[in-house]
């Protein structure tokens, strides 16, 4: 079912990367395409006595070229899927991440949670575990961003709460550092203590 509504984006033109990738140049072609197609249809039923026939005609035209030649274009090289569920590879790179994150080496847990990300770009608790470690670190404008994003993905969903967390803990680190302080020590063990788990 879920499949099978991805194909749905192929009515509108530019839609497919739009919707499914957040594509700008996708965004470029659905609107100029709607641009196009409300421009036909207020000369041709509307504002019929301003524009000639041959121009109606042409702006249809053009609308049905667009959307042919991009239908075309999306069908050949239609977005896949982004992976949703986590294989024993990602399984096994989390754990990995997560040791190394519970024994404080931030380098080897950050490098394995990108390379889990690599493969597994909407895994909520390797996102999560990623923001957790960069505030933990002191890259706070890393870590916002990174839970942001988080909390704006259909992955975040499960994880509201540790995200409404992860945003207070930033929230008074941010303070800290702006006072002066380093507040390193008064976190320990309180990012990462929900993700301790085995997965």
């Amino acid at each position: 079912m879920v499949q099978s509504a991805r194909y749905l984006t192929l009515a509108w033109p530019g839609l497919p990367w739009l919707w499914l990738r957040g594509s700008a140049a996708g965004l470029v072609l659905a609107t100029a395409f709607a641009i196009v197609i409300d421009t036909a249809i207020l000369t041709t039923f509307i504002w019929t006595e301003l524009v000639d026939l041959q121009v109606a005609v042409g702006l249809w035209t053009a609308a049905a070229a667009i959307w042919i030649v991009a239908t075309v274009s999306a069908v050949s090289a239609f977005p896949p899927a982004l992976p949703s569920g986590r294989d024993a590879t990602v399984d096994a790179m989390f754990i990995a991440a997560r040791d190394a994150y519970l024994s404080r080496d931030w380098l080897s847990a950050e490098s394995k949670l990108r390379a889990a990300l690599e493969l597994a770009p909407t895994d909520g608790e390797v996102q999560l575990l990623l923001a957790t470690l960069l505030r933990r670190v002191g890259r706070l404008d890393e870590a916002r961003e990174a839970i942001q994003k988080l909390s704006r993905s259909d992955a975040g969903a499960t994880w509201r709460s540790a995200i409404v967390r992860e945003l207070d803990l930033l929230g008074r680190r941010t303070e800290r550092s702006m006072a002066g302080g380093s507040g390193v020590s008064a976190e320990s063990g309180s990012g990462g203590t929900t993700l301790a788990r085995a997965a």
